[in-house]
């Protein structure tokens, strides 16, 4: 699929670091398994949302590489939620795989919503994620703002638009979720930030900024931000951390994860230029250590029962393969009162995770001193 230069998809990265554009022209796009897998997800959600609508629709099913249970399931929840909305007014306009031309706002650019419901005073920009790694935040989506953008360029001269109302449904992280933003403040974003910043990356001018959004970055590799951030936090002379001060370990805790990110990032580039024919000066390529395996299974397990001993092992199915099994509904009414969720491990993360702060036992004595 053929995306604009300033894509909405792309748009967190040209947003936050504009030159990052011109930087990725040199670099080949090379499409991936899950982008695929993706592509395939939408085709089949929104066949199955036309089906509920009564639209006419083709079953792409048997063109799809990667179907599965999981993948059906997924569309037909996806339907189900469309629907949902939809029903809660008198005769909506509903759009499906609706293509919207944003050029008033960025050059050249244009993307496609997965669904556009139009009322007669609200505009919802419903946007299904397949992905399983990485959780989508809808909270100020630039994709989802742009997506409204382009919503209310169609609609707002016809409709008294007052709010976009901005949908992720992601259903395999268990994220459904949904952020508001007046028509009023959309387009002061887009005055304010999106044409300014979208000028800038079309000019390949601005400033290299790094962050969450390097992870889809073409020239991630050999970025010197990146770098830069990552030396900068070294630089505080790899002391321990009981001899830096609070204020250094937090402001070096907040480049954590983009470190481990451009650490891996680096390695993999080496190994691939490595495997390309590159010989780096103090490093080589040797073959790695691995395990033995068995050339075919079924024949060691005859051979084996053949002696008389039993091969396999007997292991309980997990919960999501045991629910599969079973169906949600029996697995709930036959093993509810035999779950437990144990509390999970203690982790720092930043401020803005929307998960509850918990409780030291430092906060519990301050407490009863009070």
């Amino acid at each position: 699929m053929k995306h604009a230069y300033l894509s909405p998809s792309s748009s967190e990265r040209w947003i936050n670091c504009p030159p990052s554009m011109k930087l990725s022209e040199e670099f080949q796009e090379e499409a991936s398994s899950y982008a695929k897998e993706g592509t395939e997800a939408h085709a089949l959600c929104e066949h199955k949302l036309k089906k509920l609508l009564g639209l006419e629709s083709k079953d792409p099913t048997k063109d799809l590489e990667f179907y599965n249970d999981e993948m059906e399931e997924c569309a037909e929840s996806y339907a189900s939620y469309v629907l949902e909305i939809i029903s809660r007014y008198k005769d909506p306009l509903v759009l499906i795989e609706e293509k919207l031309d944003l050029s008033k706002f960025v050059k050249e650019s244009y993307g496609t919503a997965d669904t556009i419901i139009v009322t007669d005073d609200e505009i919802h920009v419903i946007d299904y994620k397949h992905g399983q790694g990485i959780l989508v935040d809808v909270d100020k989506n630039t994709q989802l703002m742009l997506y409204g953008l382009g919503a209310l360029n169609l609609f707002d001269g016809i409709y008294d638009i007052e709010k976009v109302t901005m949908h992720i449904y992601q259903p395999r992280r268990e994220n459904i979720s949904t952020f508001e933003m007046s028509a009023d403040e959309l387009y002061k974003w887009a005055e304010e930030v999106l044409i300014p910043k979208s000028k800038l990356a079309f000019a390949g001018e601005g400033k290299f900024e790094s962050g969450d959004w390097c992870r889809f970055c073409k020239a991630k590799n050999i970025c010197r931000e990146r770098a830069n951030i990552a030396l900068e936090v070294a630089r505080c002379e790899f002391k321990l951390p009981p001899t830096l001060s609070d204020e250094e370990v937090e402001e070096a805790l907040k480049h954590v994860k983009e470190i481990e990110a451009w650490i891996k990032d680096i390695k993999d580039y080496a190994l691939k230029k490595a495997l390309q024919g590159k010989k780096w000066t103090d490093f080589k390529l040797v073959e790695g250590r691995s395990n033995r395996r068995y050339v075919d299974e079924d024949k060691v397990a005859r051979v084996v029962e053949a002696e008389g001993y039993d091969p396999y092992d007997q292991k309980l199915k997990g919960i999501t393969a045991m629910t599969k099994l079973l169906g949600k509904e029996k697995f709930n009414e036959l093993l509810s009162d035999l779950l437990e969720k144990p509390q999970g491990k203690a982790t720092l993360v930043p401020r803005t995770d929307k998960r509850q702060e918990i409780e030291t036992l430092k906060d519990e004595f301050q407490k009863e001193e009070i």
